[in-house]
């Protein structure tokens, strides 16, 4: 099942791609705007993006822990820093969205303790209530969905404690986007809808 790649920049680095020669980045909103493009981060981006085109294609073969791979070698890194230490939010959102689709992948496998191990570290990317963290919580919730289906005969109390911790966290993940969408201007200052909005747009693959 293919995804789309959830995360801001990344329609930076496709607008940016388009361009017709000889100027690479003509047309690219960033240029165009006078904002520096950041070659490392522009670097990281492209990685992630092949990154999931890779699960993508090893995913529809069926190999699902072949389809893992890739992404846990894009979240060990290397990862661009801000400074010395921090990561930038384009970075983040990467990470948070990758972890969730790594959560997904793991628990298909039936590996529900590192599915929500996953989900912990995309997290720990996502601490505002954005797309990002509301998306981790719906994968959450159902990887727990697919834990309690795996228990339902053989311990079926567990499978209905995990049941009712697993709508706990789809009704936050609902919670987190009801925000998101509350707090999301309607039109720009010149009465045009806005290009970009709290929740980050997704780049289809």
């Amino acid at each position: 099942m293919k995804r789309g790649l959830l995360f801001a920049g990344v329609l930076l680095l496709a607008a940016c791609s388009k361009s017709e020669p000889p100027s690479p980045l003509a047309n690219c909103p960033a240029v165009d705007a006078g904002l520096p493009v950041d070659p490392i981060l522009l670097a990281f981006l492209s990685r992630a993006r092949s990154a999931h085109h890779l699960a993508d294609d090893l995913e529809s073969g069926g190999d699902l822990k072949a389809s893992a791979e890739p992404l846990e070698r894009l979240v060990l890194g290397p990862l661009p820093h801000v400074g010395s230490r921090e990561l930038g939010p384009e970075v983040h959102e990467v990470l948070a969205d990758t972890f969730a689709r790594l959560a997904d992948l793991h628990s298909r496998q039936g590996l529900f303790e590192r599915a929500l191990d996953d989900v912990q570290q995309g997290l720990s990317h996502a601490r505002e209530p954005n797309y990002f963290r509301g998306h981790l919580l719906e994968t959450e919730g159902l990887v727990e969905e697919r834990h309690a289906k795996a228990l339902e005969k053989s311990d079926p109390t567990a499978a209905a404690a995990i049941r009712k911790r697993a709508i706990g966290l789809l009704e936050q993940a609902m919670a987190v986007q009801s925000g998101v969408i509350e707090r999301a201007p309607t039109s720009a200052p010149n009465g045009e809808t806005p290009t970009s909005t709290p929740t980050p747009a997704a780049s289809a693959r």
